[in-house]
């Protein structure tokens, strides 16, 4: 196999997010594979941490703070990693969640659910998850005629998932947009992809997936029912997806498209 087709030495890679689980291996994956690569989040200790575990590792990174539901906040993070690792040529859109407000539950039914609380998921993982970072890191991009830009999506936009109604649409919407995007730029050297991971426990859902003794929950229990390789995900095993969709070398006709990453789990009913 040719392993420089998935060379990423001379890119500067922006992971949005990178301060969480699946963003920070995303981010630690791409600087393994060559790239510069600025960690962008609102924590600054775990972003912090994140960059010195690379630079740990004889990769190149470094923090940036960031707040992707604010367009000048965008700006100023994009401005300050052009000045320190140079002009981005990868994008990867990895913040996002659900917020408990807006889950369904036997007590909170759907028409329950308040229209602000909605629009704040909305805003959380299609305006800020994806729209805004696009449109401030996306026409340098364009103007420079390349650029990778990568979408984190989830297996319940495909099927919507119980209970996380919201985070289910806006995911939904985002492989919309992703599309849209892709279309619009794909002359100008810049392609535009989403990964769908299945189920990738985080500090967030941990308590809904198991027990206090460390046992599988019912949820658990019923996830793993539905995915033909009975088991969670490991943040690790999305990497080979994202250094793909990154590296020009190996996916340079691709664009427009939706790398699932789940277990098998979409390929499963009953």
């Amino acid at each position: 196999m040719n392993l420089s087709l998935f060379d990423l030495t001379g890119e500067v890679a922006v992971v949005i997010g990178a301060t969480g689980v699946l963003g920070g291996a995303l981010a630690e994956g791409l600087a393994a594979a060559g790239a510069s690569v600025a960690v962008l989040g609102r924590n600054q200790e775990r972003g912090e941490e994140r960059a010195r575990a690379i630079i740990a590792k004889a990769g190149k990174a470094q923090f940036f703070p960031v707040d992707a539901m604010s367009r000048e906040s965008l700006h100023t993070a994009h401005e300050a990693v052009i000045a320190a690792l140079g002009a981005p040529t990868i994008l990867v859109n990895a913040a996002g969640g659900n917020d408990p407000k807006v889950t369904v539950t036997p007590e909170r039914p759907i028409e329950s659910i308040a229209i602000e609380d909605w629009r704040a998921n909305f805003d959380l993982n299609l305006v800020g998850g994806v729209l805004l970072p696009c449109q401030e890191f996306g026409p340098g991009m364009c103007q420079r005629g390349r650029g990778s830009i990568i979408n984190i999506a989830s297996a319940s936009a495909r099927i919507p998932l119980s209970r996380v109604v919201a985070y289910s649409a806006s995911k939904a919407a985002v492989l919309s947009l992703t599309m849209f995007i892709a279309r619009e730029w794909a002359l100008k050297g810049v392609r535009v992809n989403s990964i769908t991971p299945g189920f990738f426990p985080a500090e967030q859902n941990r308590k809904l997936l198991f027990n206090d003794d460390g046992s599988p929950t019912p949820r658990t229990q019923a996830i793993w029912g539905h995915t033909p390789m009975k088991r969670f995900g490991e943040s690790h095993e999305l990497v080979g997806a994202c250094v793909f969709l990154a590296a020009h070398g190996a996916s340079s006709f691709v664009t427009g498209t939706d790398l699932v990453v789940d277990g098998g789990y979409l390929s499963q009913t009953i």
